[in-house]
């Protein structure tokens, strides 16, 4: 890292074990190599796209001069080809976008090994239903791998996705100091600055897969897409035809004869109902519709009973 820097910035080429040497002889122990404890290698996958590791490492990435963040990363296990970005935290929205964003660029893998954080694994017991289906309770990121056609493989120890720990360990302390030398102030500077060194960092890392086959599939639509990874919830439907997702209130603009609908929460921030897979008008409202009051039955009066005059 010091050496590259200093060829870029300063033109100056030292090799890097000198230049490491002499740190060394002045007293700058930081540069001392790391024992590490072996730990038998797994075999890579052999075609580009048939597995994916992702993980997200927190860290004050900007040393105080802006907010924390998370760098989510996705590194392929043939090729070891990286790409990341910076979030402010490592949750459901996040790993939507970088699902996005991944799929709209390189294409569709066909697996993809994560942790086992609610984000990526339902905490929820199935129930008698799903026991009997044969199913288990999804998290919304991995019901969108679902529809993509992804399958997704939990990771139960940092050591079960070693490549992309391991690309941890090389890039952490590089990212923090080049962040320093740009003077980056916000994730979006981080993310800008990340963007132009993914190229830099892929020949760095990369290795030459042992086939040439690629398996990503070719991605969707961006409309399919985007509904693909959106957070999609199901709704009571009211008898009024409003619904009340997020403390806010909707009303439809169909008759259905339907209880439910699908409320699709999109990644941009816009919102679509469904019903068996047919979008539904909506508009906002301020308040629930209240229904106009009867007006009072009028009770029919009897007439004035009159007495006949005696004759």
């Amino acid at each position: 890292m010091a050496a590259e820097q200093l060829a870029e910035r300063q033109g100056m080429a030292v090799n890097a074990e000198t230049l490491r040497g002499w740190l060394l002889a002045n007293g700058v122990p930081h540069f001392q190599r790391r024992k590490r404890r072996h730990r038998a290698g797994r075999e890579r996958r052999a075609p580009v796209g048939e597995r994916i590791q992702r993980e997200g490492s927190h860290h004050d990435w900007l040393e105080g001069r802006g907010p924390r963040g998370v760098r989510m990363a996705s590194i392929d296990d043939a090729s070891s080809r990286v790409s990341a970005r910076f979030y402010p935290y490592e949750g459901t929205i996040p790993a939507r976008d970088r699902c996005q964003r991944y799929v709209t660029r390189d294409g569709i893998p066909l697996a993809v090994y994560a942790d086992t954080p609610t984000t990526y694994r339902s905490p929820a017991e199935p129930t008698v239903e799903a026991q009997l289906a044969g199913t288990k309770p999804q998290s919304q990121f991995g019901r969108a791998l679902t529809e993509l056609g992804v399958d997704l493989i939990a990771a139960h120890s940092p050591q079960a996705k070693g490549r992309v720990e391991r690309l941890f360990t090389t890039v952490h302390d590089r990212r923090i100091k080049e962040r320093r030398l740009a003077g980056s102030a916000t994730l979006e500077d981080a993310n800008r600055f990340l963007e132009g060194d993914r190229p830099r960092d892929n020949q760095r890392v990369a290795v030459t897969p042992a086939q040439t086959a690629d398996l990503h599939r070719p991605t969707r639509p961006i409309r399919e897409l985007e509904r693909s990874v959106c957070l999609k919830t199901t709704r009571c439907l009211r008898k009024d035809f409003t619904i009340g997702p997020e403390k806010r209130l909707y009303q439809g603009h169909a008759t259905l004869r339907a209880t439910h609908v699908v409320v699709e929460a999109h990644v941009e921030g816009t919102m679509r109902l469904t019903h068996q897979g047919r979008s539904l008008g909506f508009h906002a409202i301020p308040e629930r519709p209240v229904p106009a009051a009867e007006a009072p039955a009028v009770s029919r009066s009897r007439r004035p009973i009159t007495q006949k005059s005696a004759t």
